[in-house]
């Protein structure tokens, strides 16, 4: 089988039905492994444009049969090649014979000892010699062939060549595989299996390890005799191969395997042989007298010096031991007020002025004062609000924490010891994003530790941490986890109070070196619960070289693949997606698309913004190719490889080999990434890298992190002697556009840790594919089942997630899984969500629909969080004079807005999805002032009826007095963009203090359906040509402005409301309607997008960069749109300078 074409092993659905696209004839095939089932395969088959999935299943006796349509009588294969040979015949129950074979795509050979020694790649066979029908095409091979074969063979060994050590033994094999290979090769062919040329290359090879073993040995049996002289005499046959000049491979094998034998026994030995000692002379052994660890260092007092009003100086005193906040003025001895830890009601750090912040205290009963501070740094206010936290939680009553602090570091090696002290790295202390000295050596709660090309020994480089924490804690950390893949390592350390609530630990590793085989580049895992929060890490060392940016994106998906952590209940899962945090870090080996010296002189004037837009990483991410919905801190240090050893002045770009001179630039290679489960609470404190460790030529990079955890929850109703009430999940409606050949029938399934069991829904009612390589599938209320978690309790179900997975019903393999925070959907009222779906880490679609949470009235009963006292608000600005002015509410205890929540967005970020969910709002030009002022009313009456349907809905009073809220001026709002998109695209500052029900961002108006788009843009044809801006500046905006949400879908039946203005057949969405004859390629083509419509076409819509740079800005030129709309959206990118071209 292996020597089988169409065999693509464990490729994905999605780049099956890519290949299968690309093929294009009906009856093309080709066979993957199933996704669903081990062991099994599944059959895609092309017919009429369509992709039909088959699963090839094994019975008890591994015989093969496929899973047709009801009625065909199943047949048994032995083989693969049989049962495919078979079904090349008609009538078999597939929708067509299998007539064309997709060929596996002939992959780059995968060099990597470290790819900046190495030399580009060629090709390699796609099919290695492993034996079976591989070995048979190796030995029937032409004499030509197995030359070739060689010279492939030497190729792989040069490009090990320069990052090995073993330099003398590597000179052997290279003169085995140019001058005996041959030989030996013939020998297998004419049936002799010995390798004897191999034997002895390999003989003369391990020449000097007989000599070391030889003293090795010796000494391991002189120590023998010391504690039992009769049990080791020297036999003559040892005394023989001490002194032969002839060295054998059966007598080294027999050698180490005495030495084996010598140290699995040794220590058994001296301690039976002291025991006897002990007995036979009764001795008495000195007590040893058990030390107490030692205590940790209380906190010291610290002080920070403010601003008060607008000139008043003050100290500010923070004694976290007695839990006390001291305000004291300039020139006064004395504190002016003392506030108690349990008087502080909130914290609020201010957006527009990082260093200020505001204190909400009680004073006397019903009385409550706020009073506003400003610190000299930002970073002096975030130590302070550190501080504050930190005694919150000292002096809170609560048995299990809230929150806890977690630290992340990533450091390659270089294949050398490390230094005497990794103070700097362990404490956060250096460039970038620091610790304050003031708290850099508080203790975090969990220490993660990842390294790459680290030479020591596993046990060695744990104590050699532990003890490093130790000397700068006082703390004995206890070890979690410790997994390792060659070189490559990572340590989990948790502090003893929080060993007990550690549980469920599982590690795992993948090899993504040298075709998937060697470990010298992939990654190592850990994941485990704390208490109830599942967290996830993974360290990785991915492909080197500048050039191997579509390598390391594979590393990343081969990783997320095989990667076995977490619950395997949620298995079929992606990755991304089975844990409440996930923190992915390591040498990513990214580089910087920049000439080396235009790179040097960004960096010596700290231009870090220009560096991170040709960053590959944030670029790839930017393509959705890699790390999708991932966060990152800002990067404010500089780039942390290839320093020259010893130093960090200067950077060793420059590398001679035999080869010729290699060019390293200057690069961010060691990344620290997460994504969380929305509406949980992680924030990153700090990101940076060391500038003391100089013994590599990567600087060690840490993170820092504050995160929310939940406990086991405890009801606090006592379960009474009648039926106790349920809590429920209902569904109204869910919609789904999966990107797909496919045109199965679809059922969901739904996984959540409070629920008994996994629960599934009925198959889609209603589905349409009319639109190529897309699936919309829809569900009503009938077909989707009532959930009914485990506890009633608000606050409980408030912490927990649903995770859903759509699976076609033939294949039961997963289309796209997406998770939904149960928190917002809390109420009487349904609530509206969309999100994205991913599988393998890609994107594969999204879904939306209504669905709420029934909670008992008697659980309605909640806590604030000790992470929910902290929240961010706008410095006070005057309002504009065209904008309707938000009364501003008084101050009170709110809930947080958890931070991991997303940014609103100013754009899409997947153009594929323009076809269902329109052009964004950016796409149409804004109104003049005038125009504004004239529709402000229309705009305050109708502010809620104009919204998108996939918006958000606005809370009613009661619910948001049940979350502690506060009302929000949603009237005149600005559009919020897609409310997935990441981070930093098209922010819009505004309070993050709202109740989350009512906070997350939603879509406002900023969408136009494909339809209207396609309408509006074919009135262009008849628009003179002169006038043609302005025809689509005016259509646009009156299109948009038209448009109205459909309704609401009813219980039973989705239908259209008689007032909506909707065209087509009821519950359909807009995209259905007769009128998408126009084609998505003629309204490319209207804006200024001819030359691209052939690509899309060819290779469909990952081709749709073009909507992010050269194409954008033409668009903004001509008046369509505003060039940075369309622009790259990752953090830190800095923008393009208008009318510049890329």
């Amino acid at each position: 089988m292996a020597a089988a074409s169409w065999y693509h092993r464990d490729i994905s659905r999605v780049v099956a039905e890519e290949l299968l696209a690309k093929a294009g004839r009906d009856g093309c095939f080709l066979v993957r492994d199933s996704e669903s089932v081990s062991g099994a395969y599944a059959l895609c088959l092309l017919f009429q444009r369509h992709v039909h999935t088959y699963r090839i299943l094994p019975d008890d006796e591994g015989l093969l049969s496929v899973q047709t349509i009801q009625g065909i009588q199943a047949k048994c294969f032995r083989t693969l090649p049989d049962l495919i040979g078979a079904y090349q015949q008609p009538n078999n129950g597939l929708v067509t014979p299998l007539l064309y074979p997709v060929h596996r795509a002939r992959q780059a050979a995968d060099e990597d000892s470290d790819g900046e020694d190495g030399r580009g790649g060629g090709h390699a066979a796609s099919a290695g010699p492993a034996g079976g029908a591989g070995a048979g095409a190796w030995l029937s091979a032409p004499i030509a062939g197995r030359t070739h074969i060689s010279q492939k063979l030497h190729q792989r060994l040069q490009e090990q060549v320069h990052s090995s050590p073993a330099s003398d033994f590597m000179g052997f094999m290279a003169e085995y595989l140019n001058h005996h290979l041959q030989l030996d090769l013939e020998a297998l062919r004419h049936g002799h299996p010995q390798l004897r040329h191999l034997s002895t290359a390999l003989v003369t090879a391990c020449r000097a390890l007989h000599s070391e073993i030889d003293f090795t040995l010796a000494g391991l049996e002189t120590l023998a005799r010391v504690f039992d002289p009769p049990a080791s005499p020297r036999s003559p046959a040892r005394e023989q191969g001490l002194l032969t000049s002839d060295p054998d491979l059966e007598l080294l094998l027999n050698k180490i395997s005495t030495v084996n034998h010598l140290l699995s026994s040794l220590e058994k030995k001296v301690l039976k042989s002291l025991q006897e000692t002990v007995s036979r002379h009764n001795l008495a052994l000195p007590s040893v007298v058990a030390v107490p660890p030692p205590a940790a260092k209380p906190l010291a007092v610290q002080s920070f010096e403010v601003k008060m009003g607008k000139s008043q100086r003050a100290a500010l005193t923070v004694d976290v031991e007695s839990g006390t906040v001291a305000i004291t003025k300039a020139g006064s001895g004395s504190p002016e007020e003392t506030i108690p830890q349990d008087k502080i009601l909130q914290l609020i750090k201010y957006q527009s002025v990082q260093s200020k912040v505001r204190l909400v205290y009680d004073r006397e009963p019903q009385r409550s004062l706020s009073r506003d501070f400003v610190f000299l740094s930002a970073r002096k206010r975030e130590a302070f609000c550190q501080l504050l936290q930190l005694m919150k939680i000292q002096h809170s009553n609560l048995d299990e924490p809230d929150l806890i602090s977690v630290y992340v570091g990533t450091w390659n090696m270089g294949s050398t010891p490390p230094p005497r002290s990794l103070a700097s790295w362990l404490t956060s202390r250096g460039l970038g994003r620091t610790q304050d000295e003031t708290t850099a050596c508080i203790p975090h709660d969990i220490y993660v530790i990842g390294t790459q090309e680290n030479s020591l020994g596993d046990r060695e480089w744990v104590e050699f941490l532990r003890a490093s924490l130790k000397t700068l804690m006082t703390i004995d950390y206890r070890v979690v986890a410790l997994q390792c893949l060659w070189s490559i390592k990572i340590v989990v350390l948790v502090k003893p109070e929080h060993e007990r609530r550690i549980s469920h630990v599982h590690t795992s590793s993948v090899k993504t070196g040298i075709a998937n085989t060697l470990g010298n580049k992939g990654a190592v895992g850990v994941s485990f619960l704390f208490n109830g929060t599942s967290f996830g890490f993974v360290n990785c060392h991915l492909a080197s070289g500048s050039e191997k940016t579509h390598r390391r994106n594979q590393n990343y998906s081969d990783i997320l693949r095989s990667l076995v952590l977490g619950d395997k209940r949620l298995s079929a899962f992606d990755l991304t997606l089975r844990f409440t945090h996930l923190f992915w870090f390591g040498d990513l080996n990214y580089r910087l698309d920049m000439d080396v010296q235009d790179i040097l002189a960004h960096i010596t004037k700290k231009e870090f913004e220009a560096l991170l837009a040709v960053d590959q990483l944030n670029l790839e991410r930017e393509k959705n190719k890699v790390f999708l919905r991932f966060s990152e801190g800002d990067i404010s240090f500089p780039p942390t490889y290839r320093y020259e050893r010893g130093s960090r002045d200067s950077y060793m770009w420059q590398k001679f080999k035999p080869t010729g001179m290699r060019i390293n630039v200057p690069s961010w290679c060691d990344r620290i990434l997460w994504k969380s489960h929305p509406e949980t609470h992680v924030v990153c404190n700090s990101y940076g890298c060391t500038d003391d460790i100089v013994t590599s030529d990567h600087s060690p990079v840490f993170a820092t992190f504050e995160v929310g955890v939940t406990s086991q929850f405890v009801p606090k109703k006592a379960p009474g002697s009648g039926p106790e009430p349920l809590a429920c999940i209902e569904w109204e409606s869910i919609e789904v556009i999966v990107k797909t050949a496919s045109r199965s029938k679809c059922y969901i399934e739904f996984h959540s840790y409070c629920l008994e069991e996994a629960q599934r829904s009925g198959e889609n009612t209603s589905q349409s594919c009319d639109i190529p390589g897309f699936l919309k599938l829809g569900w009503s209320a009938k077909h989707l089942p009532v959930l009914n978690p485990i506890l009633p309790d608000l606050e409980y179900l408030g912490d927990q997630h649903l995770l859903l997975s759509i699976k076609g019903v033939e294949s039961c393999e997963s289309y796209g899984e997406c998770c939904i925070a149960m928190r917002s959907m809390i109420g009487s009222m349904a609530q509206q969500f969309e999100t994205f779906l991913f599988h393998r880490g890609e994107e594969t679609g999204s879904m939306r629909g209504w669905m709420k949470v029934r909670v008992p009235k008697d659980r309605h009963s909640t806590r604030e969080r000790l992470y929910e006292w902290i929240s961010f608000e706008e410095e006070d600005a005057e309002p504009a004079a065209d904008a309707p002015a938000c009364p501003k509410p008084p101050v009170q205890r709110l809930r947080s807005r958890p931070r991991s929540l997303p940014e609103s967005a100013a754009g899409y970020t997947n153009p594929a999805y323009f076809i269902f969910e329109g052009v964004p709002n950016a796409w149409a030009p804004a109104p003049s002032a005038g125009e504004a002022h004239n529709k402000q009313a229309e705009s305050l009456a109708e502010g809620q009826r104009r919204r998108s349907p996939l918006r958000a809905r606005v809370p009613s009073p009661s619910e948001e007095e049940r979350w502690g809220g506060r009302p929000r001026c949603v009237p005149g709002a600005p559009s919020r963009g897609h409310p997935l998109s990441p981070p930093g695209v098209g922010q819009q500052k505004r309070p993050k203090s709202a109740v989350l029900v009512r906070d997350a961002p939603g879509l406002g108006d900023c969408s136009l359906t494909a339809l209207h788009m396609a309408t509006c843009l074919s009135q262009l044809d008849r628009a003179s040509p002169e006038r043609r801006g302005d025809s689509q500046k005016t259509l646009l905006h009156q299109t948009h402005g038209a448009l109205e949400p459909p309704p609401r879908p009813c219980r039973e039946v989705p239908r259209c409301m008689p007032d909506a203005r909707q065209h087509g057949r009821p519950g359909e969405w807009p995209c259905d309607r007769g009128e998408r004859s126009r084609s998505v390629g003629g309204c490319l083509g209207h804006l200024g997008l001819q030359q691209d419509v052939e690509g899309l076409q060819e290779r469909g819509w990952d081709h749709l960069e073009i909507f992010r740079y050269t194409q954008a800005l033409e668009l903004g030129k001509g008046g369509t749109v505003r060039a940075s709309s369309c622009g790259p959206g990752v953090p830190g990118r800095a923008p393009c300078p208008e009318g510049e071209e890329r």
